[in-house]
């Protein structure tokens, strides 16, 4: 599932440490050895590294790669080189100060990890922001927005397999009885979005595909322009099926009419140590091009280098 390699034979911490001191001394900076590095270590080899790096030479390692890399690079290593939870943190805190009513990334980091997860993101945004993410989430959108992201910011699902499927028909019945009268904010409809389990709700929309012939995404389609529908949409697949909403992400992202940076980064770092994998074949599958391809066709440099490293890929 995760397309990060980690070698059989990792160094130690301080010698991970020492190479990259090295690789920031004299003239010029050895990316190659920053990648090569930082791009083949788990997240606890990572913390490990920062922790040890700061011990040894009185700085955070975070401060010593702003100062020497630059532009989608720089950004693309700082995050990775990021606990998980520090770099959802992060996310989330970018999305609530530039949001837009489009903007999914909040809803992509509550659907998509697990309980624990985004219980930890929680925490490390407290930590680094000084106040919850609820709080940042309700000052910062308005409306059926809100009403949508905070509970599912604030969820802690149930992650097990048991399914009630007497349950799952009266709610499945529910949703499409306001869907069908455009309620697509009723209070019903959020409640089962943001609290039931991935398995309850894939068990719910399974008996509304089979109960009404269609899928509840194209029920959702009703208005493709409308941005309320679009997150609603979105909410759906990334509970549901994360690697259709993952690989849609990517097939924008890298486009003719040029490249999202900040999305292909955002995707590749969040999911290289998870399911990225899969997310790659699920592109290959919907694009007939291998996502590594992709990558190289349309990045160039030391950026293209790290995100094949984390795709799985070492060569161009």
């Amino acid at each position: 599932m995760a397309t990060l390699t980690v070698p059989s034979a990792v160094p130690s911490v301080s010698e991970d440490c020492e190479q990259l001191r090295k690789a920031f001394s004299g003239w010029g900076t050895n990316e190659d050895l920053i990648i090569d590095i930082l791009g083949h270590r788990n997240a606890e080899q990572r913390n490990l590294i920062r922790k040890t790096y700061a011990e040894t030479y009185g700085e955070d390692l975070l401060k010593s790669l702003d100062k020497e890399l630059t532009s989608d690079f720089e950004r693309l290593v700082t995050l990775w080189t990021l606990d998980p939870a520090e770099r959802d943190a992060h996310f989330a805190n970018e999305a609530t100060k530039r949001w837009t009513s489009s903007n999914q990334v909040l809803m992509e980091i509550a659907c998509t990890r697990s309980a624990n997860q985004l219980l930890h993101a929680r925490q490390a945004y407290h930590a680094r922001y000084k106040k919850s993410l609820e709080e940042d989430v309700a000052h910062h959108t308005s409306g059926d927005f809100r009403k949508l992201l905070l509970p599912l910011v604030s969820a802690y699902r149930y992650e097990g397999d048991e399914v009630n499927m007497s349950l799952a028909k009266t709610e499945a019945k529910l949703l499409h009885e306001k869907i069908s009268d455009k309620a697509y904010s009723d209070d019903d409809v959020i409640r089962v979005l943001g609290t039931r389990s991935k398995a309850q709700i894939n068990a719910i929309l399974n008996h509304y595909k089979n109960e009404y012939g269609k899928d509840i995404i194209q029920d959702l389609e009703a208005d493709p322009k409308d941005d309320f529908l679009e997150l609603l949409r979105s909410t759906v697949k990334c509970l549901v099926y994360p690697e259709k909403y993952f690989e849609e992400v990517l097939r924008s992202a890298i486009n003719k009419r040029g490249t999202d940076e900040g999305a292909l980064t955002r995707v590749v770092s969040t999911r290289a140590e998870f399911d990225l994998k899969i997310i790659a074949d699920e592109y290959q599958r919907r694009n007939s091009v291998p996502l590594t391809r992709a990558i190289t066709k349309d990045t160039r440099g030391d950026y293209e280098k790290m995100l094949l490293v984390l795709a799985g890929h070492d060569e161009a």
